[in-house]
This record gives structure tokens, sequence and C-alpha cells, in this order.
């Protein structure tokens, strides 16, 4: 049975850029601040583990690569995440002792198969600790794509939990309608969004989702300043023309008829909680649902490819 009623949080921080582990450890202590409130779900940013390396260049330019920037990339992948491995492991354990549903960005390692491809991934956590489910983002953004793969369709994660479903799309996949009506299509409540984009019009995009999906949305971001890169990092002078304020933040948590209940968060550290009555889920929908009553599958239909699509598949 749903439960009606529930507590979710937004962490809004920084990594401690570059550095898995103690990321990791951060992440862990901010769960259980967060539970120790009265949290049930929770949220970290987009790529929270290790870093969203904003500002840097990576040595490339069309037509080149510099040393420099192979040593920065090195760097990124050695801090990356194995999925699963003993960062996960870590994370669970937080979960189970919260016991707490968790939803954390990271720049996932690939591990099976190339060992040479970073992925922007969300990974979920249950509060038995089990790892429930990950999403690969599936287009990365403008420069995004010389550091990150994509994702396909068979991590369009939807997660059944006793407060609904659980789910969502990464940054600027909520751009993409289709996207954006495959994850309405699998019936999501708790819209999750984390992003690196903080500009005031993502606001606007949030309330959007939460109206047309009529779902609450969960948008989460960190805040970053330029002094918290690791000052022995290749590529750093790229940061040069950066503000000293990297990422202002911009975290909030919308209700499925366009109700700001948390947020917007600028220009600090913090946690957004907000107590979230699913039953406002059905309410919104009296008027308007996009796989319901609302759609038009006479007219409009959308086909998801939702099989994994390895490089290499033995027959």
């Amino acid at each position: 049975m749903t439960e009606s009623f529930v507590k979710v949080a937004v962490v809004q921080a920084a990594p401690i850029l570059f550095d898995r582990e103690a990321t990791v450890v951060k992440t862990c202590r901010l769960t259980a601040e967060a539970a120790a409130q009265g949290a049930q779900v929770i949220l970290f940013p987009e790529a929270f583990i290790p870093a969203y390396p904003r500002g840097l260049g990576f040595g490339t330019v069309v037509g080149g690569r510099s040393p420099a920037g192979r040593l920065t990339w090195q760097r990124y992948w050695a801090n990356g995440v194995d999925v699963p491995g003993p960062a996960t492991e870590s994370l669970g354990a937080a979960a189970r002792q919260a016991g707490v549903y968790l939803a954390v960005g990271v720049i996932e390692r690939d591990s099976q198969f190339s060992r040479g491809t970073l992925y922007c991934t969300l990974l979920y956590f249950g509060p038995d600790g089990r790892l429930l489910g990950k999403h690969r983002k599936l287009k990365p953004t403008a420069a995004e794509r010389i550091i990150w793969g994509e994702g396909d369709g068979s991590t369009l994660t939807a997660i059944e939990t006793e407060f609904g479903k659980i789910g969502g799309l990464i940054c600027w996949e909520n751009y993409m309608p289709l996207a954006r009506m495959a994850m309405y299509g699998k019936g999501v409540d708790l819209y999750l969004a984390p992003t690196a984009d903080f500009r005031a019009r993502w606001q606007a995009t949030l309330c959007h989702i939460a109206l047309e999906g009529r779902c609450f949305v969960l948008g989460c971001n960190q805040f970053v300043t330029k002094d918290m890169y690791p000052p022995d990092l290749d590529g750093l002078e790229d940061l040069a023309d950066q503000p000293d304020i990297i990422c202002r933040g911009g975290s909030a948590i919308v209700s499925p008829l366009g109700e700001v209940l948390a947020g917007p968060l600028y220009d600090q550290e913090g946690v957004l909680f907000a107590e979230l009555d699913l039953a406002e889920v059905a309410r919104g929908k009296f008027d308007f649902d996009v796989v319901g009553h609302y759609a038009r599958p006479d007219v409009f239909q959308l086909t998801v490819n939702e099989r994994p699509m390895p490089p290499v598949d033995s027959i």
C-alpha cells in the first residue's frame, strides 16, 4: 500500500573535488544528518562524486588534445565510481543505517567493457542498502561529451516504493520531450532532476515538469567555489576567468501543480526539506494526465528501446 505522506530532502553541497573517498564520506555524513531530521527520500546533485568539472577544458580543442589535458582526465577517471564497487557499498551502508531511499549523482567508471569511458549516472539505493538501479545520462551536453559517454534506454529507471514510484532524468535530459514522456509513462510520482544548471530560468523547467507530469519534482544542484578545486590539479589555469562562485546552486522542491514548496536555494550549502502528500498527485491529474485522459495514442505514439546496447554482444 502506498503511504500518503513522505518527507524528502535535497542536499545542496560541494564534493571534495576529484577525491572519491572523501566525497563518499561527506555523502554518508550528510545522508545521516538529513535522515536525523526525518527525511525518508534523499537526493544529491548531478556528478556529486567525485566532481562536476565546471570550467575545465581537459586540454581539448577541435582537432587536438594536450598531454596536460590527458593528465586531468586520468585523475578524473581514477576517482570515478565502479558500479558495483567499494563506493557503492559505502553508500548502500549509509542508506541502510539511515533507513532511507538515497539517490546520488556519480561519475561512473565503465569497469565491465571498455575501462576507458565515464558516464554521468544517478544511483538509487533502498533503505535495506541494496543498489536498486541506476540511470546513465542519455545525452551529455556540449563539452560534457568530451568526458562522458552516452547511456542507453536500459537505464531509464523507475523504482517502486511505498511512497509511489521514484525516477527522473539528469540536467538537460529534462529538455528532451520524449525522454520526459518515457518517465511519465512509467508513472513517476517523485521525479528527481539533479542538475548542474544554476540559472534562474531552470526554475521554470522544474515547474514545467511538475505541471506536465503532475508529479513532485526534486531539483538538486551543487554549491561550489573556485577555491574548492585541488591546487595541484592539471589544467587549473582554465579557471582563471571563472567567477569565485563556480556554481550557485538553485535546488528546489515543486508540487504537482507547480507550487514551489522549498527553495530555490542559492549561494550556500544547505538541505531543503518538504513533507509531501502523495494524494496531490492524483488530485493534480483530475484535469490533466499526460499519459491518461490527456493523451491521444490514436494520433501520437512513443516507442522506447529499453534493451541494453553493449558494444560487443556475443550470440
